[in-house]
């Protein structure tokens, strides 16, 4: 029998589907921390006694191997005790859409293999930038947001290069993007991928938040063009990876209305605010921009892969065209997705959104978005009120920034702490926080994102760090009580 899904094989894929589906559950439910806390060397060593290069050994013994390999060593993001990065659980009907979208197989680069789900996407993509905004905007669904970030800033330095005109060799070397330090690092990385010269991307001043400064922001912009630089594209961050910031938009935008700059807004952790209710203010001058990315498998609970670049004027998108008779034939005039694309072959992950959207509303995912920042708005509280630990700055989205600081430590014994104490919580499996560098010193950082999470998981988790750091810094559990205390 042949291991392939076709009509003949439809009651054995009903039944693996059904079998596998139940082991995944099991591990759902017998799950007790994020992860299995076993090492590298461990999980090297699993890996590396499995004969790929032998005889198969059936589905069902290959799925249980999984099992027993992926499955119990995976890192578990629906797990309260994981905090690290962006990443969420993923809502039921997208799990369910994922299950369509592997069996069909469809790729929507053109509309002759995927029909109506072409159709599908661009409805999709249609709502999207009405809720950005854009009264008549195009868009075009992405692997995530370095892509989407990445193919907004091609788009931006065709736009450029054709304002210019000339030789696109010689005008290469002048083109720049303007960006805070706490933009996304795939901006740096698109500059690179890009062509741009090692100093295109020109940092501009930010608050102590981490938010760009639109007063430095025009400044720079006078100094690079008085250099004779010509600017691509001003990137705004609608929630920066570690603070949960959000650019000034509005004020971003009137710079760049004034001075005619493509301004790209860079959502993809704060793009859920775009369906709150509560918070949705937040995004205000998003509208403004010329192009969005959006990744909808972090704030709107999606399974990774599902993201979008989203564009005010469809026209922009013709920049990435590119003819192959094979695939877009100038006499075909139906809906072609290659043209507006990166990528060839393209999953149709907007399925997996349309079915949650049908499936739960827009509101109540808006919800599930504004439940996580209500947890981290009282985590912060929690740990700003712990004489142990540090609050380093507040959010406007869900991550929280802190420090350890049992006993007396100085601060250069707390930035010692950051390290070990996270990879304490990585090895031990049973709780996982993010580690990274704010104004020059470490930290510790939650990411927030599972709306099931409570405070009290929050509070375990802030125990195990302080646990952690008090037998890292050799300090006795009593006198950190007396310290706290005094």
């Amino acid at each position: 029998m042949t291991e392939l899904l076709t009509s003949s094989t439809v009651d054995v894929y009903r039944s693996q589907i059904a079998r596998t589906a139940s082991r995944v559950a099991a591990r759902f439910t017998e799950t007790t921390q994020p992860t299995s806390g076993a090492s590298l060397a461990e999980l090297q060593n699993l890996v590396d006694r499995v004969d790929l290069a032998g005889s198969g050994i059936g589905t069902a013994s290959a799925i249980r191997e999984i099992d027993d390999l992926f499955l119990a060593h995976a890192v578990w993001f629906h797990h309260p005790l994981y905090a690290a990065h962006l990443n969420c659980p993923v809502a039921l009907p997208a799990v369910a859409a994922e299950t369509i979208l592997a069996a069909v197989n469809t790729s929507v680069d053109t509309y002759d293999q995927s029909t109506v789900g072409t159709l599908m996407e661009r409805r999709l993509i249609e709502a999207v930038t009405g809720w950005v905004g854009f009264a008549s905007g195009d868009g075009i669904f992405t692997s995530g947001g370095t892509q989407s970030n990445l193919h907004a800033l091609f788009l931006a330095r065709e736009a450029a290069l054709a304002a210019v005109g000339g030789s696109r060799t010689t005008s290469m070397s002048r083109l720049v993007v303007f960006a805070t330090a706490s933009s996304h690092f795939s901006v740096g990385k698109s500059s690179l991928l890009l062509g741009l010269a090692d100093d295109a991307v020109i940092e501009v001043a930010d608050d102590s938040a981490g938010r760009m400064l639109p007063a430095d922001l025009d400044a720079a912009v006078s100094a690079a063009v008085a250099e004779g630089r010509v600017p691509i594209a001003v990137v705004a961050t609608a929630g920066t990876t570690d603070r949960g910031m959000i650019d000034p938009l509005a004020s971003i935008a009137a710079v760049c209305d004034a001075r005619g700059l493509w301004l790209h807004v860079d959502a993809a952790y704060g793009g859920g605010l775009l369906v709150s209710s509560r918070r949705r203010h937040l995004l205000a001058g998003i509208e403004r921009a010329r192009s969005v990315t959006v990744d909808f498998h972090k704030s709107f609970f999606q399974p990774v892969s599902s993201s979008a670049l989203l564009v005010r004027d469809p026209r922009d998108l013709v920049a990435g065209a590119w003819h192959a008779d094979y695939l877009n034939p100038r006499e075909n005039d139906e809906p072609n997705q290659v043209d507006k694309s990166l990528q060839t072959t393209r999953r149709f992950d907007a399925l997996k959104l349309w079915a949650t959207l049908r499936s739960m509303g827009t509101a109540q995912v808006g919800e599930l978005f504004d439940a996580v920042i209500d947890l981290a708005t009282a985590a912060g509280d929690l740990v700003d009120a712990d004489p142990e630990l540090e609050l380093v700055g507040r959010t406007q989205l869900s991550t929280v920034l802190f420090r350890a600081r049992p006993g007396d430590v100085p601060p250069a014994v707390q930035d010692e702490l950051v390290a070990g104490v996270r990879r304490v919580l990585f090895e031990s499996g049973r709780a996982l926080v993010a580690k990274t560098v704010i104004d020059g010193r470490p930290c510790l950082k939650l990411t927030l994102l599972n709306p099931e999470a409570t405070l009290d998981d929050v509070r375990t988790i802030l125990d195990i760090v302080k646990d952690a750091a008090t037998a890292l810094a050799g300090i006795s559990p009593d006198l950190v009580a007396a310290e706290a205390t005094a």
